[in-house]
């Protein structure tokens, strides 16, 4: 074997590592802890209709347009004197390049439709540092 060229291979890659890690910011957390419908949020609680369009500010929040559908994968348990948000990926043939992104909005501008979860079937679970890193 080629053993420079695999220590080269690897420099490169923790190079790359390296300098993707070190673009991360850790944005202030939006809630403690979150309502999901297993351990690792990954399956979708209920689909909702966006009431309204909603501009994302930053990293953390997605950009949803009026009568776009929804799916809501977590609810922030709200803190005194915070809003609340929930987390979902839109779902729209007119803004596919939105499709797949996961992201916060304010849970007053959706209305939920169908829910897949009842709510005595979701998890509790609190939120760690990496729910609120922006890339």
């Amino acid at each position: 074997m080629n053993h420079p060229l695999h220590f080269a291979l690897l420099l490169l890659s923790l190079g790359f590592l390296c300098q993707t890690t070190t673009n991360a910011v850790l944005m202030d957390k939006l809630a403690y802890s979150k309502i999901c419908a297993d351990e690792e949020c990954s399956y979708a609680l209920s689909m909702a209709v966006a009431l309204d369009d909603f501009t994302a500010p930053d990293c953390r929040f997605i950009n949803i347009r009026k009568d776009q559908m929804i799916y809501v994968y977590s609810k922030l348990t709200p803190e005194e004197g915070t809003g609340v948000f929930w987390s979902g990926s839109v779902y729209s043939e007119r803004y596919v390049d939105q499709m797949g992104i996961l992201g916060y909005f304010p849970s007053n501008l959706v209305k939920e439709t169908t829910k897949f979860k009842k709510d005595t079937d979701t998890v509790a679970i609190p939120t760690a540092d990496v729910d609120f890193y922006c890339f």
